[in-house]
């Protein structure tokens, strides 16, 4: 009784409810997987979502005498006569779900490729085939395609499981266990059901496919809770080392800072011992170097603290490459800016560097929408021209945060360089924003006006560097507007004496 019970549950999963209840479970799971993939953007989630739902269609026309079948009855026939399509279809995108569950990618740039361009034969076989099928209505057509597409899938599946053995994912595990069920239930449905091992009654081939759908799934989650467990630590880890770095430059800060007014007392005992006139100009030019000094020292807590918020929300939304390419820019400006504190100049090209860094830091919290260029002149040397270090930093601040940050579209700075009258170097700034009068307008009806102390400060060291040399600096602010008067943005001329 108990034997023909059990040949019973398996030769009729349709009428014994073994099969609406598989069915069930992947419709749930279709579900749950694809807003899985809405909330989390995983790519894995929607190939499951995708691979379940096919099942879910395919066999839900095996069931008879209840209210799906029912339901289905207009599109019966239409679902028979793609029955085959959809068992390649939904196998071929288990592969693709399989290597990017386990980031083949990651491992092995010649297995990913090798693999995935199979996997596209096997779409580009399918569509083939269905479109001969459309074309000729011929049913041999697709059982002839049946039998060469089980042989590609089944050496495909072999093959993969190389790569994927070697990996040194902790997943893989799961994958491995949870397929080689799908797999060998799979193969051994199709060779019964080609081979006609079994009346087309009985129906076991489907109750062996539907036990390895049922362990592939349970493998599948334990694996995806093993994926998102390390995920989670990877951020968090991620997170101790970007709290580490910040505790890094506050030191650094503090250090320069102690530094700084040593170098204060310095002076102050120095002045003591000479001239009142001879200390008053040395005084003056110090003076000015330290405030910059004091400045760059604390290189804005709101820009560093702006920067790491816009780097940490790549980590979060774990977008590493992103990540990783900003913060070693953000390293990179850091170091610049600290080696440069105890000098008075800099070469051109590296004033030129440290201004390329500083754009694409701050370009991060405007998505990537400013586009920065430079425009060099070739007859000058910007190794050996020597200029006050970060002169040019509070124009282009200004530009970005007055000027582009107020406008919507396309936000564009250019900086050119270039000789004039071998007496000059003339650097022009220019931004499309939006202009001079409509920033002063905004900035008025703010509740809490910042004032500015860059410019001022930039002015003050270059009269103590023009000092030096016979002709003067000067600074030009240019409004641009079209014909209609409408402002087109502002260009800011400087010219530094080269003798």
């Amino acid at each position: 009784m108990e034997f023909d019970s059990l040949k019973y549950f398996f030769e009729h999963p349709s009428d014994n409810g073994f099969a609406i209840f598989v069915l069930g479970v992947l419709f749930i799971l279709s579900v749950y997987h694809f807003l899985l993939y809405f909330q989390n953007k995983d790519k894995i989630y929607l190939y499951y979502s995708f691979f379940t739902s096919l099942i879910f269609i395919t066999h839900i026309n095996n069931i008879e005498n209840n209210f799906i079948s029912t339901l289905i009855k207009p599109i019966e026939v239409y679902l028979d006569s793609i029955d085959h399509l959809l068992v390649w279809v939904y196998n071929t995108t288990y592969f693709l779900f399989a290597f990017t569950f386990i980031d083949i990618k990651s491992y092995s740039e010649k297995w990913s490729k090798f693999l995935y361009r199979y996997v596209y034969f096997l779409f580009s076989f399918i569509l083939i085939f269905s479109i001969t099928y459309l074309l000729t209505d011929n049913i041999q057509v697709i059982r002839k395609g049946h039998m060469l597409f089980i042989f590609f899938a089944f050496t495909l599946g072999i093959i993969s499981y190389i790569p994927v053995i070697k990996t040194k994912s902790p997943i893989k595990h799961y994958l491995i266990i949870g397929s080689l069920f799908l797999f060998i239930t799979s193969f051994t449905s199709s060779i019964i059901f080609i081979f006609e091992l079994l009346p087309r009654e009985n129906e076991t081939r489907y109750t062996i496919f539907y036990f390895g759908v049922i362990f592939e799934n349970l493998f599948f989650s334990l694996g995806l809770g093993v994926k998102q467990k390390l995920i989670l630590q990877e951020k968090n880890n991620s997170q101790e080392k970007l709290i580490l770095q910040l505790k890094e430059n506050e030191s650094l800060r503090n250090t320069i800072q102690q530094q700084l007014e040593k170098e204060v007392v310095l002076i102050s005992e120095k002045a003591k011992n000479e001239e009142l006139e001879k200390l008053k100009e040395r005084y003056d030019k110090e003076f000015v170097e330290l405030k910059l000094s004091s400045l760059r020292s604390q290189m804005n807590p709101h820009f560093i603290f702006n920067s790491l918020n816009a780097i940490k929300l790549y980590i979060i939304e774990n977008e590493k490459e992103n990540a990783v390419y900003y913060l070693n820019k953000f390293s990179k400006l850091i170091r610049k800016i600290l080696a440069t504190t105890r000098e008075k100049e800099i070469s051109l090209a590296n004033e030129i560097e440290t201004l390329k860094l500083y754009i694409d830091i701050e370009n991060i919290r405007f998505n990537n929408e400013i586009e920065s260029s430079f425009q060099i002149d070739k007859t000058l040397n910007i190794n050996t021209i020597k200029i006050p270090s970060l002169i040019f930093q509070p124009f282009i601040e200004n530009a970005i945060w007055h000027g582009l940050s107020l406008r919507k579209g396309i936000k564009k700075i250019k900086i050119e360089l270039e000789k004039e009258n071998n007496t000059h170097l003339k650097v022009s700034i220019t931004d499309n924003g939006v202009g001079r009068k409509k920033s002063a307008e905004i900035k008025e009806k703010k509740i809490h006006k910042k004032k500015s102390i860059g410019i001022k400060l930039t002015e003050e060291r270059l009269i103590n560097f023009e000092k030096n040399y016979k002709n003067n600096y000067s600074i030009d602010f240019i409004d641009l507007t079209d014909s209609s008067k409408k402002s087109l943005g502002t260009s800011v001329i400087l010219r530094i004496p080269l003798i």
